[in-house]
């Protein structure tokens, strides 16, 4: 299959991929669209048919669910079997953008969305490129990661057509993802709200918009029915061997990489080692949304590259590091 890959950087380029891809998915196909996040495979999430197409392409776990992407609060509420106060509140407080909301799935959500449970996954994204092709579609769209199971997320077109280029009618180019990592997921189908994926949406910020105290879930149990995509343990991984690690000299760091040092990248942000000897070292920013925005596509390039080993310099223990420290955790899994 030849794969087009079409621009939106002017009006004009915009409106014509607008239209491309509501004409695929009109049609029952697969195509990848930028997010704020990152890219997403998106499919009409009313179309059991469709859907399945996502999980072949993407290699993904049936019971693996799929977040159900929408343009305005009515497609949102149709997607669910009760609408809360606490969504309400949430999606005054955030929508459009980064968050995703767990809620008792409608009737109209097959079941394969959801990968068999009786939650969906909803979210409003603030990207203008999906939201109008949401909109002329006139349904919500199916969209996980627009890259194989379990592999580092895409947040650019290049690093979509490297993956699934040939499987893919359509990948359309937005240009680089503004958030850089996935939707901060909050479960509030339960008594008490708890965040099944954390983000760059928190905890603390989500409590303070609906007034009440929000938990905060652990690595969850893959034999159970999954309540949103996220929980594997293993998860973003890059193909080379990617470990977390603190260190407090360049000696230290080489004592613990000398068996692959030759062929190890350290991506670092406060102990930036001397490039000597490591086949690359890259100097990461300290600000966490700059860092988000940045840490996949440089674990691509570090593949790319040929990395055996990356080294990730461990990140603050603070509140805004939480979803990318849970990302890297799950990358570094073996």
């Amino acid at each position: 299959m030849n794969t087009e890959i079409l621009s939106t950087h002017t009006p004009e380029l915009f409106s014509i991929a607008v239209r491309r891809a509501v004409e695929l998915l009109s049609a029952g196909e697969v195509v990848a669209l930028p997010t704020e996040t990152v890219y997403g495979l998106a499919a009409n999430a009313l179309n059991p048919e469709a859907v399945a197409k996502i999980y072949s392409i993407k290699g993904r776990p049936s019971h693996n669910p799929i977040i159900v992407h929408i343009a305005d609060l009515p497609m949102a509420k149709r997607c669910v079997a009760a609408w809360s106060a606490n969504a309400e509140k949430l999606a005054n407080s955030f929508w459009p953008g980064p968050l995703t909301m767990v809620l008792p799935r409608a009737e109209t959500i097959p079941e394969i969305v959801t990968g068999g449970g009786e939650t969906v996954g909803v979210r409003w994204p603030a990207h203008s490129f999906i939201q109008a092709v949401i909109r002329d579609c006139g349904f919500p769209l199916a969209a996980p990661s627009a890259n194989l199971s379990n592999a580092i997320s895409p947040t650019s077109a290049s690093h979509v057509s490297k993956q699934l280029g040939g499987k893919l009618q359509l990948i359309v180019d937005g240009g680089a993802s503004h958030v850089g990592i996935e939707s901060t997921v909050i479960d509030l189908s339960l008594r008490q709200p708890r965040v099944l994926r954390p983000g760059m949406i928190h905890a603390e910020s989500l409590a303070a918009a609906i007034g009440e105290g929000v938990l905060n879930e652990g690595a969850g149990d893959e034999s159970m029915t999954l309540r949103s995509p996220g929980m594997l343990r293993k998860h973003y991984s890059p193909k080379a061997k990617l470990l977390v690690l603190e260190w407090k000299s360049d000696e230290e760091l080489m004592s613990r990489t000398t068996h692959h040092a030759s062929r190890t990248h350290v991506i670092a942000h406060t102990r930036i080692p001397s490039a000597d000897g490591f086949a690359g070292v890259t100097v990461m920013p300290r600000d966490a949304a700059a860092f988000a925005r940045a840490i996949y596509a440089e674990l691509h390039r570090c593949d790319e590259a040929g990395a055996e080993v990356i080294v990730v310099e461990a990140l603050p223990n603070l509140t805004e590091w939480r979803g990318i420290s849970d990302r890297l955790t799950r990358a570094a899994a073996e």
